[in-house]
């Protein structure tokens, strides 16, 4: 199985919200709401087929969401 590659929605260390790839050094969007950051996220998740990770202001992630072409029926 290969890793996906994934973006999250994250708490950003100077306040609002931050869409960030996996790796990334760099937010690639700051927003001042989650709602915000989440819609961008989905956005360029959707756009690059990518894995979409929501997390909670503790930084646990709340919801997964999978763009692209997953394999069906589901390996193991």
């Amino acid at each position: 199985m290969t890793k996906r590659d994934t973006h999250g929605v994250m708490p950003h260390q100077d306040g609002g919200w931050q869409v960030k790839r996996d790796g990334g050094q760099k937010a690639s969007h700051l927003t001042s709401t989650k709602k915000e950051a989440e819609q961008l996220g989905r956005s360029i998740s959707r756009n690059q087929e990518t894995e979409l990770q929501i997390h909670g202001k503790d930084m646990k992630t709340q919801r997964c969401d999978s763009h692209g072409n997953d394999s069906f029926p589901p390996k193991g």
